[in-house]
């Protein structure tokens, strides 16, 4: 386990990221890409607890994303299965998790305010906090993609599903954007990747 896991994780998360699974009895599964999550926590129907995290994160939002599934399984555990799976009891359980990974040992000092000011009220996905999702993209394996905040107003662009768009104006945070097919308007995340089209 300790080898697989060291091709995943900051190298001094390794430890204590084990100790963990052996201490919730969790079966860790590293799974191919899913559009939709990161990861995933589950009860199985024999009681033991399965946790699936991409393989193709980079290795802090892996650690991010580990412990965010280990919260649910700790929250259900603490205050039952009534609970909301992204509430104030799963928020209470990640931050204390996090907490002691919040070093410089383990994550970049350029990475440390951004997770300190996210852990103050943790979202459902770190996707949906686009200032911590674009401090965690430059880990990322480079690709040719860009964020929608980085495109001009007006550009074609096209996402992962082949469905096109031009980028329309700035609400508060997201982005007005018209589907080229339908003339539908659809709100974009400002950290949204997508294919410019030329």
């Amino acid at each position: 386990m300790k080898e697989t896991l060291q091709k995943y994780l900051p190298e001094r998360a390794v430890n204590p990221v084990i100790g963990m699974i052996k201490a919730y009895q969790i079966q860790l599964k590293i799974v191919n890409q899913r559009q939709t999550k990161h990861g995933d926590y589950r009860m199985k129907s024999n009681g033991l607890h399965q946790i699936t995290v991409n393989s193709n994160l980079n290795k802090y939002r892996f650690l991010i994303t580990t412990l965010h599934e280990v919260a649910h399984l700790v929250a259900f555990k603490t205050y039952g299965f009534s609970i909301l799976p992204h509430g104030a009891e799963w928020k209470h359980s990640f931050r204390k998790l996090m907490l002691p990974f919040l070093n410089p040992e383990i994550f970049p000092s350029t990475l440390l305010p951004e997770l300190a000011r996210h852990f103050k009220n943790p979202t459902a996905s770190s996707d949906t906090d686009a200032r911590l999702s674009i401090a965690l993209k430059q880990y990322d394996t480079p690709n040719d993609k860009n964020f929608i905040f980085e495109i001009p107003m007006g550009s074609l662009f096209q996402i992962s599903n082949g469905r096109k768009f031009r980028k329309g104006k700035r609400l508060r945070k997201r982005y007005e954007c018209e589907e080229l097919s339908t003339g539908k308007i659809y709100v974009f995340q400002p950290n949204a990747e997508v294919d410019v089209l030329k």
